[in-house]
């Protein structure tokens, strides 16, 4: 009985060790295992990708930017910010600005969310967790740094700065949001906003540095901080070099070792400026360092030409904003001349002047490239940050406005002798002076031209026929000028004053007799055109219009004050001399002989 007992005892605990229970324990365990991961894979795809039922095609809405524009109405979100903020993407916006009428965003190029969609601006209410949203100024892309930029309204009292994005499809499905876990905002007054490299040196644009206007700056008082790697992510910069140069809003720094053998690797990195934290401090006393939004970029030839094939002989470069109409006439004309490559730096412009660039390359075949400039009132470190970019492509550059032309009377007996044979200017013939030039006076780096500017003309609308035919009357006595460089030759501070730049150690500049070529500038157009002129100046040492300085000055209208209301007999205003010289040479050489219209006439945008 006893034995019997212990047997089947024995076979219970020995049952388990079977071959076939061994089997099927294997087989749950594993099961379990596999099952589970399944579901740890489910669910991280499932946070990675949200899925719909519909198919997701994004459209991009872009509403126009305008100083004149009302403010927007806020609409109301039942959203909390806390259910907001726990939807955003991290580290997708890189910088925010402030400026006086906008947010500017700087969006990571892996942002593909943002693209080809509709965007509105989310503000959060700094004494609670309610959020609002409003639509996007406008989206582009941002070539300097390989993202975006999205230009948003002003927050209203009571919210924060810390402006996020939302990205919404028309039937508001799908609703995905774009954020950052960097909550800085930078003031317009105080930050670095570009930077680009320049040989073993990087140039680096900065607004705070307060220095005085046509001076060289003592560059002891600054140096430049560079972001690698992780010193980047946080916030840290982890080399640093002396300034080389200081003047105006831009400072320039010779790249730390590491980066010198091969400047690409510089590419894309954050830096900023330090700078003594007061005037009498000693050099040896730590530098503040500035906000900074600035990634180094590195300005590449972006035209048809390649530095194998050699430089274009003449380009332009210009800065604009709402100009697109004026752009085909003034780029037809100059092209005629001899004008091979354009520049075209826009400052915020919402008139769909990108598409007239578009269609003025792939009609015509001109070599016009845009690009996005979105700093306001910095036109001398936007013309030398051109001249940086044209550096690569062009012997000589000229910098002027797209009311400006060109124009060659050679009938006066002291006129250049090479145009005066045939007694008109032929075809290129600006491009020939130029080149010329080159081979002739080798240490002539710069050309200057006196400026005729023309009124209104007797007008009360916009010419037909373009500005060079509509406007025949002008001022007596000639008004500044204008410069055509050679970009090989500029101070390395690279200091201007809109009109000309400085000239490094053994180049000289040579002014044009007015007998031989002078520029007529459009600068008082009919009432209409000249008061969109009036609310926007892009230079940073002239004063505003709206501003009460410098009334004597003649970058003013004199008599016209600080209010853009109309003044008594405009279209009359600025009329001493009938100058029709232009308007004949143009008819002439531009108007088709069978039906008389202009190229620019032709096509409407």
């Amino acid at each position: 009985m006893d034995s019997s007992e212990q047997r089947r005892k024995r076979k219970r605990i020995l049952r388990p060790s079977s071959p076939t229970y061994s089997l099927v324990y294997f087989f749950s365990v594993r099961s379990f295992v596999l099952c589970f991961s399944f579901l740890i894979f489910l669910f991280f795809l499932s946070y990675q990708i949200p899925f719909s039922s519909s198919v997701f095609r994004p459209v991009l809405v872009v509403s126009s930017l305008s100083l004149l524009s009302s403010s927007y109405a806020l609409s109301s979100s039942s959203e909390s910010f806390q259910d907001f903020s726990s939807s955003l993407l991290p580290l997708q916006i890189e910088g925010r600005v402030v400026f006086p009428d906008h947010v500017l965003l700087l969006v990571n190029t892996n942002t593909l969310v943002v693209k080809n969609a509709e965007i509105e601006c989310v503000y959060a209410r700094n004494t609670s967790d309610v959020i609002v949203k409003e639509k996007a100024f406008s989206v582009d892309d941002f070539g300097e740094s390989g993202g975006i930029i999205v230009r948003c309204p002003l927050p209203q009292a009571n919210y924060s700065a810390v402006v996020n994005l939302r990205k919404v499809k028309r039937n508001d499905v799908n609703v995905m949001h774009v954020g950052s876990k960097n909550q800085t905002v930078n003031s317009w007054e105080n930050v670095a906003y570009a930077a680009t490299l320049d040989g073993n040196t990087v140039v680096v644009f900065v607004k705070g540095l307060n220095l005085r206007p046509q001076r060289e700056s003592d560059p002891s008082q600054f140096s430049c901080h560079f972001g690698l790697g992780s010193f980047e992510k946080d916030g840290r910069f982890a080399l640093s070099t002396k300034a080389i140069t200081a003047a105006q809003e831009v400072v320039r720094c010779s790249l730390p070792l590491s980066v010198r053998k091969n400047p690409e690797k510089a590419r894309g990195i954050r830096i900023t400026i330090g700078m003594l934290p007061h005037i009498h401090a000693k050099a040896h006393e730590k530098h503040v360092l500035l906000p900074s939004v600035a990634k180094i970029s590195d300005l590449k030839s972006e035209g048809r030409k390649t530095i194998e094939n050699g430089k274009y002989d003449l380009c332009v470069c210009t800065m604009v904003w709402n100009q697109a109409a004026a752009l085909r006439e003034w780029i037809t004309y100059h092209s005629w001349l001899g004008v091979e490559r354009w520049f075209i730096y826009d400052n915020n412009s919402d008139d769909n002047i990108k598409d007239v660039i578009e269609k003025l390359e792939t009609e015509n075949n001109y070599s016009v490239t845009r690009h996005v400039w979105p700093w306001i009132k910095t036109q001398e470190a936007g013309f030398s940050h051109c001249a940086l970019r044209a550096k690569q492509e062009c012997n000589w550059v000229s910098f002027m406005d797209v009311d400006e032309y060109f124009y060659f009377p050679y009938s006066a007996p002291s006129g250049h002798q090479s145009f005066r044979a045939t007694g008109y200017a032929e075809q290129h013939s600006l491009r020939s002076l130029v080149a010329n030039l080159s081979s002739s006076s080798p240490r002539i780096a710069e050309i200057r031209t006196t400026c005729h500017s023309f009124g209104p003309s007797g007008l009360n609308s916009a010419p037909s026929q373009g500005i060079t035919v509509g406007y025949t009357c002008r001022l007596k006595s000639p008004e500044r000028h204008k410069s055509i460089i050679r970009p090989d030759a500029l101070d390395t501070t690279l200091l201007n004053v809109v009109h000309h730049f400085y000239l490094r150690k053994g180049f000289r500049y040579m002014n044009l007799p007015q007998s031989t070529a002078v520029i007529n500038h459009y600068k008082y157009q009919v009432w209409e055109v000249f008061r969109a002129k009036f609310f926007r100046r892009v230079a940073t040492y002239v004063a505003d219009w709206q501003k009460n300085q410098n009334e004597g000055s003649r970058d003013r209208a004199p008599g016209l004050g600080t209010e853009a209301i109309e003044p008594p007999n405009w279209p009359l205003q600025f009329c001493e001399v009938w100058d029709t010289g232009l308007r004949d040479f143009v008819l002439t050489n531009f108007a088709d002989l069978s039906t008389g219209l202009l190229p620019w006439e032709r096509s409407s945008f």
